[in-house]
């Protein structure tokens, strides 16, 4: 109801109680209560017409609210049949049409505005929303590129939430009474009192980032549907995967997740005495196998820049005047997928510093790394950015965020040596 309406309404009230009072009112003349009741009628008569206007006023708000003109497509009768039989490709036909000027909507596309000062960082405009179907295919497509997104553990968020709060275990140590953050058992016979312990825990808390794609299609590949569906989709597959990968081994953590290179949890394990710049040593292997605790070797990989392959190929065991050799190549399509040291999977990625730097041979075991992810990207169009060059800009957002779940290296029970889920060679 408008502000007006209401003041209309309590207008009218008073008037009513006027004339309630005048009709009381003993020596109230005829002419004053027809008067009364005419200038009740007059305002009754402005109240309808204040509807008429706040109806408008509604009318055109929702008008405003849809992104283009009137729909073009019914919705389906049977909710289980296809919405979009021509696949991806037909909607992005859809979205280019509908943000068009003078486009019309097609029904079944959802609008979703995200322009609402309630996002946590940028403020964005808002998209058409992909189909599940769609969303489970591109998310797919974008997982099997993947070479360590794919590994980590995932926690979808839900709807109602844009970020994750959670307590983990605040263990630095395995001596007794670091356990756990603090826990410790005692045998009766140890000592004569026994001091009370807890586990220590750490706040994980993390907001959903986005992550943006931009797909630049002409005007002669948008009309068709089939090539346009794989292009775009290989696109955004291999884009966003790649960029999501680099985020997990290097982000800074700023607007973006927190990368396993730039974690407070990463061990560096120094070069040997004497060793040539741009070198990896078997030594070397050993020192950061190490540093993995024993537990965890089970999960772990080794991510490596491919430059360091020769490395491998020539490293062996010195045994005596002969040796033997340490790393395996993988055996094809019978044996292994890859190659193994010290019998875990070697993954070449870009995304692995250059031969001699920091970071380009990596340990790490990926479940040790938490990722959250809303599995609803959304798409927009714009004709506007390569207009002159007969191209439309396709837009995708997709959010997520990780880090670490140890935010510190672990001393051990017994020994030295700090250990780590993520262990990397430091500079050579």
């Amino acid at each position: 109801m408008s502000e007006k309406m209401k003041e209309l309404l309590a207008q009218l009230t008073n008037l009513e109680t006027e004339s309630k009072n005048l009709i009381n009112k003993q020596d109230a003349t005829a002419e004053e209560i027809t008067t009364k009741l005419s200038e009740i009628k007059a305002h009754k008569a402005k109240i309808e017409a204040q509807k008429e206007i706040d109806t408008l006023e509604e009318e055109r708000q929702k008008q405003s609210q849809i992104p283009v003109n009137e729909p073009i497509y019914a919705k389906p009768k049977d909710p289980s049949e296809k919405k979009w039989k021509g696949g991806m490709g037909e909607f992005l036909q859809a979205v280019a049409t509908a943000s068009s000027p003078g486009g019309r909507m097609d029904n079944r596309l959802v609008y979703q505005n995200s322009a609402t000062g309630l996002n946590e960082s940028v403020t964005s405009e808002g998209g058409f929303m992909l189909d599940n179907d769609f969303i489970q295919g591109l998310f797919d497509a974008m997982m099997a590129e993947s070479q360590v997104a794919n590994r980590i553990r995932m926690i979808p968020i839900g709807a109602n939430t844009n970020r994750l709060r959670a307590l983990g275990i605040d263990e630095t140590s395995r001596a007794n009474g670091s356990r756990w953050g603090g826990v410790q058992a005692y045998w009766i016979a140890e000592a004569e009192t026994v001091t009370q312990s807890k586990p220590k825990f750490r706040e994980i808390d993390m907001a959903l980032q986005k992550l943006l794609a931009l797909c630049y299609v002409t005007d002669d590949l948008l009309q068709d549907a089939t090539a346009l569906e794989a292009i775009v989709k290989q696109a955004y597959a291999d884009e966003m995967s790649f960029k999501i990968d680099d985020a997990i081994i290097n982000g800074t953590g700023v607007g973006m997740p927190l990368g396993i290179l730039n974690s407070g949890a990463l061990v560096s394990v120094a070069k040997e005495s004497g060793q040539s710049a741009g070198t990896i040593k078997y030594e070397n292997i050993l020192k950061m196998w190490s540093s993995m605790p024993a537990r965890l070797r089970a999960n772990a990989v080794w991510y490596i820049n491919q430059e360091i392959e020769p490395q491998l190929y020539t490293m062996a065991l010195n045994i005596g005047t002969g040796g033997a050799p340490v790393f395996l190549p993988s055996g094809g399509a019978s044996a292994s997928q890859y190659s193994t040291l010290l019998n875990r999977p070697i993954i070449p990625i870009e995304q692995c510093s250059v031969l001699g730097k920091k970071g380009d041979i990596i340990l790490a075991d990926p479940t040790q790394y938490i990722g959250i992810d809303k599995k609803a990207p959304t798409s927009d169009v714009s004709i506007h950015v390569r207009f002159l060059y007969d191209e439309q800009v396709f837009r995708f957002i997709y959010k997520f965020n990780g880090a670490p779940y140890r935010n510190k290296p672990i001393t051990p029970y017994k020994g030295a040596n700090s250990l780590s889920p993520f262990v990397t060679l430091a500079d050579r």
